[in-house]
Protein backbone atom coordinates (compact mmCIF):
# COMPACT_ATOMS: atom_id res chain seq x y z
CA UNK A 1 0.00 0.00 0.00
CA UNK A 2 3.24 2.35 1.15
CA UNK A 3 4.93 1.67 -2.26
CA UNK A 4 1.46 2.24 -4.08
CA UNK A 5 0.63 5.53 -2.21
CA UNK A 6 4.23 6.55 -3.29
CA UNK A 7 3.34 5.87 -7.13
CA UNK A 8 -0.11 7.99 -7.06
CA UNK A 9 1.93 10.85 -5.78
CA UNK A 10 4.43 10.62 -8.46
CA UNK A 11 1.54 11.19 -10.72
CA UNK A 12 -0.24 13.67 -9.46
CA UNK A 13 0.06 16.72 -11.99
CA UNK A 14 -0.34 19.78 -8.94
CA UNK A 15 2.34 17.68 -6.95
CA UNK A 16 4.85 18.16 -10.20
CA UNK A 17 4.10 21.41 -11.49
CA UNK A 18 4.55 22.82 -7.98
CA UNK A 19 7.52 21.01 -7.37
CA UNK A 20 10.72 23.17 -6.22
CA UNK A 21 13.40 23.39 -8.49
CA UNK A 22 16.24 21.25 -8.13
CA UNK A 23 19.48 23.63 -7.82
CA UNK A 24 21.55 20.36 -8.45
CA UNK A 25 23.66 19.86 -10.98
CA UNK A 26 22.89 17.73 -13.93
CA UNK A 27 25.68 17.35 -15.60
CA UNK A 28 29.91 17.09 -14.35
CA UNK A 29 31.37 20.87 -15.38
CA UNK A 30 33.95 20.30 -17.92
CA UNK A 31 36.58 23.60 -17.27
CA UNK A 32 37.56 25.46 -20.02
CA UNK A 33 41.21 25.86 -20.38
CA UNK A 34 42.71 28.97 -22.60
CA UNK A 35 46.43 29.10 -23.55
CA UNK A 36 46.70 33.00 -23.78
CA UNK A 37 44.75 35.92 -22.94
CA UNK A 38 41.78 37.83 -24.73
CA UNK A 39 41.13 34.18 -26.44
CA UNK A 40 37.76 34.31 -25.38
CA UNK A 41 35.39 36.56 -23.00
CA UNK A 42 32.24 35.85 -20.31
CA UNK A 43 29.97 38.43 -20.67
CA UNK A 44 27.04 39.65 -18.65
CA UNK A 45 24.42 42.12 -18.06
CA UNK A 46 23.83 43.72 -14.09
CA UNK A 47 20.73 45.93 -13.11
CA UNK A 48 18.90 47.63 -12.31
CA UNK A 49 21.24 49.78 -10.27
CA UNK A 50 20.91 53.09 -8.40
CA UNK A 51 20.15 55.67 -11.29
CA UNK A 52 23.61 57.44 -12.26
CA UNK A 53 23.96 60.56 -14.45
CA UNK A 54 22.30 59.96 -17.79
CA UNK A 55 19.92 57.77 -16.65
CA UNK A 56 22.15 55.03 -16.40
CA UNK A 57 20.76 51.86 -14.44
CA UNK A 58 22.38 48.56 -16.27
CA UNK A 59 26.10 47.47 -16.24
CA UNK A 60 27.41 45.21 -19.07
CA UNK A 61 30.68 43.47 -17.85
CA UNK A 62 32.79 41.73 -20.06
CA UNK A 63 35.67 39.20 -18.21
CA UNK A 64 39.00 37.20 -19.96
CA UNK A 65 39.08 33.60 -19.15
CA UNK A 66 42.69 33.35 -18.73
CA UNK A 67 44.08 37.04 -17.37
CA UNK A 68 40.46 37.65 -15.18
CA UNK A 69 40.73 40.60 -16.61
CA UNK A 70 37.43 42.42 -16.34
CA UNK A 71 36.01 45.70 -18.81
CA UNK A 72 32.70 46.96 -17.92
CA UNK A 73 30.43 49.84 -19.05
CA UNK A 74 27.44 51.74 -17.29
CA UNK A 75 24.37 51.43 -19.71
CA UNK A 76 20.93 53.54 -19.99
CA UNK A 77 19.25 50.62 -21.51
CA UNK A 78 19.93 47.17 -22.59
CA UNK A 79 19.61 46.21 -26.06
CA UNK A 80 19.07 42.90 -27.94
CA UNK A 81 22.87 43.42 -29.02
CA UNK A 82 24.27 43.51 -25.64
CA UNK A 83 22.81 40.44 -23.91
CA UNK A 84 24.27 36.95 -23.89
CA UNK A 85 23.38 34.63 -26.71
CA UNK A 86 24.64 30.95 -27.62
CA UNK A 87 27.76 32.32 -29.37
CA UNK A 88 28.33 35.05 -26.33
CA UNK A 89 27.66 32.78 -23.27
CA UNK A 90 27.60 33.62 -19.67
CA UNK A 91 30.87 31.79 -19.52
CA UNK A 92 29.73 29.08 -16.84
CA UNK A 93 29.33 31.86 -14.25
CA UNK A 94 32.97 33.50 -15.05
CA UNK A 95 31.68 37.05 -15.43
CA UNK A 96 28.68 36.41 -13.15
CA UNK A 97 31.57 35.99 -10.37
CA UNK A 98 33.43 39.31 -11.70
CA UNK A 99 30.15 41.50 -11.35
CA UNK A 100 29.82 40.12 -7.94
CA UNK A 101 33.24 41.32 -7.16
CA UNK A 102 32.43 44.73 -8.86
CA UNK A 103 29.48 45.19 -7.13
CA UNK A 104 30.12 44.27 -3.95
CA UNK A 105 33.09 47.07 -4.03
CA UNK A 106 30.80 49.75 -5.51
CA UNK A 107 28.08 48.51 -2.06
CA UNK A 108 31.36 49.71 0.34
CA UNK A 109 31.07 53.15 -1.39
CA UNK A 110 28.05 53.44 -1.78
CA UNK A 111 27.15 55.69 1.19
CA UNK A 112 29.88 57.99 -0.02
CA UNK A 113 29.48 58.31 -3.79
CA UNK A 114 25.23 58.27 -4.13
CA UNK A 115 24.20 57.49 -7.27
CA UNK A 116 27.42 58.37 -9.12
CA UNK A 117 28.70 54.53 -9.33
CA UNK A 118 29.17 55.08 -13.09
CA UNK A 119 31.73 57.80 -12.54
CA UNK A 120 33.48 55.36 -9.69
CA UNK A 121 33.40 52.16 -11.95
CA UNK A 122 36.95 53.10 -13.46
CA UNK A 123 38.82 52.99 -10.28
CA UNK A 124 36.70 50.22 -9.65
CA UNK A 125 38.22 48.49 -12.70
CA UNK A 126 41.64 49.55 -11.93
CA UNK A 127 41.80 48.13 -8.29
CA UNK A 128 40.52 44.78 -9.77
CA UNK A 129 43.14 44.68 -12.28
CA UNK A 130 46.14 45.19 -9.84
CA UNK A 131 44.95 42.65 -7.22
CA UNK A 132 46.54 39.21 -7.61
CA UNK A 133 43.98 36.52 -8.55
CA UNK A 134 43.65 33.65 -6.50
CA UNK A 135 43.29 31.23 -9.66
CA UNK A 136 46.51 32.57 -11.13
CA UNK A 137 48.12 34.06 -8.14
CA UNK A 138 49.05 37.31 -10.99
CA UNK A 139 47.48 40.13 -11.16
CA UNK A 140 45.49 40.67 -14.51
CA UNK A 141 47.41 43.59 -15.62
CA UNK A 142 50.76 41.77 -14.88
CA UNK A 143 49.39 39.07 -17.21
CA UNK A 144 48.51 41.22 -20.36
CA UNK A 145 51.05 43.88 -20.20
CA UNK A 146 53.90 41.52 -18.45
CA UNK A 147 54.52 43.85 -15.91
CA UNK A 148 53.21 44.68 -12.73
CA UNK A 149 51.54 48.53 -12.81
CA UNK A 150 52.57 51.58 -11.01
CA UNK A 151 49.82 52.54 -8.72
CA UNK A 152 48.87 55.71 -7.40
CA UNK A 153 50.18 55.51 -3.98
CA UNK A 154 53.36 54.90 -5.16
CA UNK A 155 53.85 57.85 -6.89
CA UNK A 156 52.56 60.11 -3.90
CA UNK A 157 54.64 57.98 -0.98
CA UNK A 158 57.82 57.13 -3.78
CA UNK A 159 59.22 53.34 -3.25
CA UNK A 160 62.17 51.79 -4.00
CA UNK A 161 61.22 50.74 -7.36
CA UNK A 162 59.47 54.24 -8.28
CA UNK A 163 61.97 56.07 -6.83
CA UNK A 164 65.41 54.65 -8.17
CA UNK A 165 63.96 54.42 -11.65
CA UNK A 166 65.96 56.30 -14.16
CA UNK A 167 65.34 55.85 -17.93
CA UNK A 168 68.00 53.55 -18.65
CA UNK A 169 67.07 51.19 -16.12
CA UNK A 170 63.59 51.52 -16.90
CA UNK A 171 64.31 49.80 -20.31
CA UNK A 172 66.37 47.04 -19.00
CA UNK A 173 63.84 46.15 -16.70
CA UNK A 174 61.04 46.34 -19.25
CA UNK A 175 63.55 44.73 -21.72
CA UNK A 176 63.68 41.50 -19.13
CA UNK A 177 59.55 41.75 -18.95
CA UNK A 178 59.05 40.97 -22.09
CA UNK A 179 61.76 38.01 -22.45
CA UNK A 180 60.19 35.84 -19.29
CA UNK A 181 55.80 37.31 -20.16
CA UNK A 182 55.42 33.76 -21.86
CA UNK A 183 57.01 32.28 -18.79
CA UNK A 184 54.94 34.29 -16.26
CA UNK A 185 51.68 32.81 -18.59
CA UNK A 186 52.40 29.64 -18.88
CA UNK A 187 53.14 29.38 -14.63
CA UNK A 188 49.54 31.25 -14.27
CA UNK A 189 48.03 28.71 -16.89
CA UNK A 190 49.18 25.67 -14.97
CA UNK A 191 47.69 27.24 -11.62
CA UNK A 192 44.62 27.97 -13.32
CA UNK A 193 44.32 24.25 -14.47
CA UNK A 194 45.12 22.78 -10.92
CA UNK A 195 42.54 25.07 -9.54
CA UNK A 196 40.45 24.64 -11.70
CA UNK A 197 40.51 20.66 -11.19
CA UNK A 198 39.94 21.36 -7.86
CA UNK A 199 36.70 23.15 -7.92
CA UNK A 200 35.19 20.43 -10.28
CA UNK A 201 36.12 17.64 -8.09
CA UNK A 202 33.79 19.29 -5.67
CA UNK A 203 31.43 20.35 -7.96
CA UNK A 204 30.95 16.78 -9.27
CA UNK A 205 30.78 15.66 -5.73
CA UNK A 206 26.59 16.84 -5.95
CA UNK A 207 26.06 15.96 -9.73
CA UNK A 208 23.20 13.80 -10.53
CA UNK A 209 23.38 12.79 -13.97
CA UNK A 210 19.49 12.79 -15.33
CA UNK A 211 18.55 11.53 -18.60
CA UNK A 212 16.15 12.02 -21.17
CA UNK A 213 15.06 9.40 -23.74
CA UNK A 214 12.61 9.77 -27.34
CA UNK A 215 8.99 10.15 -25.79
CA UNK A 216 9.74 11.13 -22.58
CA UNK A 217 6.77 13.75 -21.04
CA UNK A 218 9.02 16.39 -19.62
CA UNK A 219 8.15 19.41 -17.57
CA UNK A 220 9.79 23.31 -18.86
CA UNK A 221 10.90 25.51 -15.74
CA UNK A 222 8.91 28.69 -15.92
CA UNK A 223 10.50 31.69 -16.65
CA UNK A 224 9.63 35.03 -15.62
CA UNK A 225 8.24 36.13 -18.87
CA UNK A 226 6.11 33.07 -18.87
CA UNK A 227 4.87 33.13 -15.10
CA UNK A 228 1.27 33.83 -14.14
CA UNK A 229 2.41 37.02 -12.17
CA UNK A 230 -1.68 37.10 -10.85
CA UNK A 231 -1.00 33.71 -9.04
CA UNK A 232 1.45 35.42 -7.28
CA UNK A 233 3.39 32.71 -4.88
CA UNK A 234 0.94 30.06 -6.06
CA UNK A 235 2.79 29.90 -9.37
CA UNK A 236 3.44 27.24 -10.98
CA UNK A 237 7.28 26.51 -10.85
CA UNK A 238 6.97 23.95 -14.26
CA UNK A 239 5.32 24.08 -17.59
CA UNK A 240 4.27 21.53 -19.92
CA UNK A 241 4.36 18.35 -20.95
CA UNK A 242 6.42 18.46 -23.59
CA UNK A 243 7.67 15.59 -25.51
CA UNK A 244 10.93 14.72 -26.21
CA UNK A 245 11.51 14.38 -30.34
CA UNK A 246 14.70 13.64 -30.49
CA UNK A 247 18.14 13.19 -29.17
CA UNK A 248 20.25 16.72 -28.42
CA UNK A 249 23.30 17.38 -31.10
CA UNK A 250 25.01 20.94 -31.17
CA UNK A 251 23.09 22.24 -33.90
CA UNK A 252 19.34 21.78 -32.65
CA UNK A 253 20.91 22.86 -29.22
CA UNK A 254 21.99 26.29 -30.67
CA UNK A 255 18.84 26.67 -32.25
CA UNK A 256 16.78 25.77 -28.91
CA UNK A 257 19.02 28.42 -27.05
CA UNK A 258 18.23 30.86 -29.47
CA UNK A 259 14.46 29.82 -29.16
CA UNK A 260 14.65 30.55 -25.43
CA UNK A 261 16.20 33.63 -25.48
CA UNK A 262 13.79 35.08 -28.40
CA UNK A 263 11.07 33.90 -25.86
CA UNK A 264 12.46 35.71 -22.73
CA UNK A 265 13.30 38.68 -25.03
CA UNK A 266 9.34 39.15 -25.94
Amino acid sequence: MCKDAMEYAKKCDACQRHAPVSHQPAQPLHPVILPWPFMKWGMDIVGPLPKAPGNKVYMLAMTDYFSKWIEAESSSQVTEAQKSTPRNPQSNGQAESSNKIIVEKLRKKLEEIGGKWAEELPLVLWADRTTPKVATRQTPFSLVFGAEAVIPSEVRVPTHRYGCLTEERNQVEMASSLDIVDELRTSAQIRMASYRQTVARRYNKNVKIRTLKVGDLVLRKVFQNTKNRQAGKFAYNWEGPYQVKEKPTRANMVEFCIAIQRSMDS
